[in-house]
């Protein structure tokens, strides 16, 4: 089981496109992904891996485990090839996580980070001088 979950992972980092090395872009990737991974520890929502539930501390551990196994095997990439590749389905069964928030109805998780992902640079750029 453990090959098969490697055998994936590989093929999904190789399907993540590097980043041309500019340390700005990698700079402000490697900040948002923290950001994301953050939030979901501070969400309060529960996340669905492969049909069971997890209150959002495990999941955050959950997906700073898997960015750590991904970074150690060459992931290049900006927030949106994190919540595409890592954070929206799982590398061992290719099931989709899901989120629920509250008693609000389920979601995609590739849903719920994309909006975190605006929230966050929609935040950033009322901070940043005009």
């Amino acid at each position: 089981m453990a090959c098969v979950a490697g055998v994936l992972l590989v093929a999904i980092l190789q399907a993540v496109p590097a980043h041309a090395s500019d340390p700005d872009t990698e700079a402000t990737a490697g900040r948002e992904i923290a950001a994301l991974i953050e939030a979901v520890g501070e969400s309060g929502c529960r996340f669905q891996r492969n049909g069971r539930w997890h209150p959002p501390a495990a999941a955050q551990a959950h997906l700073q485990r898997k960015l750590e196994t991904a970074r150690r095997r060459g992931l290049h990439g900006g927030a949106e090839d994190f919540i595409a590749r890592i954070a929206s389905r799982s590398s061992l069964t290719g099931r989709a996580y899901r989120v629920r928030c509250g008693d609000g109805p389920e979601q995609p998780a590739s849903d719920w980070f994309d909006l975190q992902l605006q929230r966050l640079r929609e935040a950033d750029s009322s901070r940043s001088p005009r």
